[in-house]
């Protein structure tokens, strides 16, 4: 098998498909309208109720958590995807005209809303962010409440992959494109792995 050595004096990402999740931050801009911003470079910080997404200092995303200490995470589903990337579409007059078509819902810990029909939804304090990773800056937050759709929860009497069947989830394979997860397969652990 031949390897490329990749050019690191330029962003790498570009070259080649990685899979990550779809989500979308919500966030209260100063005027107290609801900002949802897209984000794909998020994940859960480590294996308590932390977690973490990839802004850039100069979003509104970045400036509201600065400002409020608050954020929420809508999981998207993939009936959900032209919805998840007009989220990115740009300002006029300060505002975001898109979002007037989404239908929302109040969140119960902290000053936010949710997109209707997600599948998973987090409410987060502002944790920390840490600066220093080029343009880019990483936002962290403390999960303070979480909800789910039920079809969504796993259990010990569901199939895991019956479940996912029927219950696909978004990712986004970066660069540009998506997918629908709906069939997988279980994960071959070692008997003694251990988180």
């Amino acid at each position: 098998m031949k390897h490329i050595t990749l050019d690191t004096t330029n962003p790498i990402w570009d070259r080649f498909f990685t899979v990550a999740p779809l989500v979308l931050v919500g966030t209260r801009d100063p005027d107290g309208a609801l900002d949802l911003a897209p984000k794909h470079m998020a994940m859960p910080m480590g294996w308590q109720n932390y977690f973490g997404f990839v802004c850039a200092p100069s979003h509104s995303t970045c400036s509201n958590i600065a400002r409020t200490g608050e954020f929420t995470v809508s999981f998207p589903k993939p009936s959900q995807v032209l919805y998840s990337s007009l989220a990115a579409s740009p300002r006029s007059d300060g505002h975001k005209p898109v979002l007037d078509l989404y239908e929302t819902f109040p969140a119960s810990q902290v000053d936010g809303e949710f997109i209707e029909d997600a599948y998973l939804f987090l409410e987060c304090r502002h944790h920390r962010t840490y600066d220093d990773f080029g343009p880019n800056c990483l936002i962290t937050g403390e999960i303070v409440a979480a909800h789910a759709e039920a079809g969504f929860i796993r259990s010990s009497e569901r199939d895991s992959a019956e479940l996912l069947a029927e219950n696909p989830l978004l990712a986004y394979v970066s660069p540009g494109r998506f997918a629908s997860i709906e069939r997988t397969n279980a994960f071959p652990f070692p008997a003694d792995m251990k988180k």
